[in-house]
């Protein structure tokens, strides 16, 4: 990575452009062991399949999608999910945050969570929540203001099949 990573929002379209390099980041998180609703071995359609779904949620209005970009493509990516029920529109959850192993130490999770962040205040959203099986992840949320709420022991697999916790967190914003 030459340049310092850009932050912006993808259209609909744009995601469904961009499939192969946003699957290329879910593929390369999930073999790196990151713990994102995917098992091992994780087929390429699969991850295809899944960011068709998020195109089909950002046309929708229910989600929008942040990427970060560099000089080879798409290093990262989060969500912000917004398809909240009626007594919920004040508040957002953030998912996916994923960074591609080359990526990783430049300060994208950053980046991509202060970009979120500042997408949900735009979009009128003041309590944004999420949840995480790594502990890395963790130490950032904690860095940027996240309060931890708990964690449940055994909540998902790990890529490899061996359970793992999760821990919630929240952020008045």
């Amino acid at each position: 990575m030459t340049k310092d990573p850009s932050i912006r929002q993808l259209r609909a379209d744009e995601v469904v452009h961009r499939i192969g390099q946003l699957a290329d980041v879910l593929l390369d998180c999930v073999e790196g062991g990151a713990s994102v609703s995917f098992m091992l071995p994780m087929a390429r359609e699969t991850a295809l399949d899944f960011w068709r779904k998020v195109a089909d949620g950002v046309a929708r209005g229910e989600r929008t999608l942040l990427v970060a970009e560099d000089d080879e493509g798409i290093a990262g990516t989060v969500q912000l999910i917004t398809d909240m029920p009626e007594n919920q529109p004040h508040r957002a959850d953030v998912a996916k945050l994923l960074v591609h192993r080359r990526a990783r130490g430049a300060g994208i999770g950053r980046k991509l969570m202060e970009a979120v962040e500042d997408t949900a205040r735009g979009q009128g959203r003041r309590v944004l929540v999420l949840d995480t099986a790594s502990s890395t992840a963790e130490r950032l949320y904690e860095r940027l203001g996240w309060q931890r709420v708990g964690a449940v022991p055994d909540y998902a697999y790990m890529p490899d099949g061996a359970l793992c916790q999760t821990a919630f967190y929240y952020k008045h914003i």
